[in-house]
């Protein structure tokens, strides 16, 4: 059950991830960890700062009690000159201890500083590479998208690529079934109730169409072989038979003449 249950879970967080997002949470996580380096930083130059500033004090004091030894030394005040001696070797001791630390947080500085210089290169090399993996990304998601509406495939598209196939048949029905109206139409099966019944025309037409059907069916048969050359229908040529006529015909005789040649 607990496979079972990490498996369902890893793949509906593998189908809700987005790589963008993802790489976004990195590059602000390495923000944070950046800031809190230089945090790290200015903590540590703060101490030594206080460090800095509490050494030049006991200098100053070191350097006074000095100049009071001397004074009472002049006035003759030996033990006044012995107690600001001793004063001042306590100082050196905590001067030599506060410069050891003031040298250690130094060091921890400059380390510190060396990492932030580090970890911030690399936190400006991971956003160019973050912005150029997001492009790709955005890149390669739009191809797919595109891709899958023109192949149909997509669930978006599903729908409007069903809707355009559907469209296309109806068209390419209703297409063939105009077609067929008018040829039944031209053939006379079928009566045009637009205009007024001509029967007369209609049956000159299809009249007018046998000769060309079957002057064609004898050009065929010609070019296969099974017949002879067709003859060629002589249409428009009224003035042929009356010309025969004319050969045919006995020449009118002339108007009898008259004796001495008149008519």
């Amino acid at each position: 059950m607990s496979m079972i249950f990490k498996a369902k879970a890893n793949k509906a967080l593998d189908r809700a991830e987005d790589p963008r997002e993802t790489l976004d949470y990195s590059y602000q996580r390495q923000l944070e960890m950046l800031q809190k380096v230089r945090r790290g930083v200015a903590d540590v130059a703060t101490s030594r700062k206080r460090l800095e500033l509490q050494i030049n004090q006991l200098e100053q004091q070191q350097n006074k009690l000095t100049d009071q030894g001397k004074k009472a030394l002049q006035v003759g005040r030996e033990d006044l000159a012995r107690e600001a001696l001793t004063r001042r070797s306590g100082l050196d001791s905590q001067l030599n201890d506060l410069r050891a630390q003031y040298q250690q947080l130094q060091g921890e500085e400059e380390k510190l500083t060396l990492a932030s210089q580090r970890l911030q290169a690399k936190v400006d090399s991971f956003r160019t590479r973050k912005e150029t993996i997001k492009a790709t990304y955005t890149a390669a998601e739009a191809q797919t998208k595109i891709n899958e509406a023109f192949s149909g495939i997509s669930e978006e598209m599903g729908d409007v690529g069903l809707a355009i196939q559907r469209a296309e048949e109806k068209t390419e029905n209703m297409k063939a079934r105009a077609g067929a109206i008018d040829e039944l139409l031209a053939s006379g099966a079928l009566e045009d109730f637009s205009g007024p019944r001509d029967d007369i025309q209609a049956e000159l037409d299809r009249m007018g169409s046998g000769p060309g059907v079957d002057l064609e069916l004898e050009r065929l048969k010609a070019e296969l072989g099974q017949g002879p050359a067709p003859k060629e229908l002589n249409q428009g040529s009224p003035t042929a038979q009356p010309q025969q006529q004319q050969h045919d015909t006995p020449q009118q005789a002339p108007w009898p003449q008259q004796p001495g040649g008149a008519q």
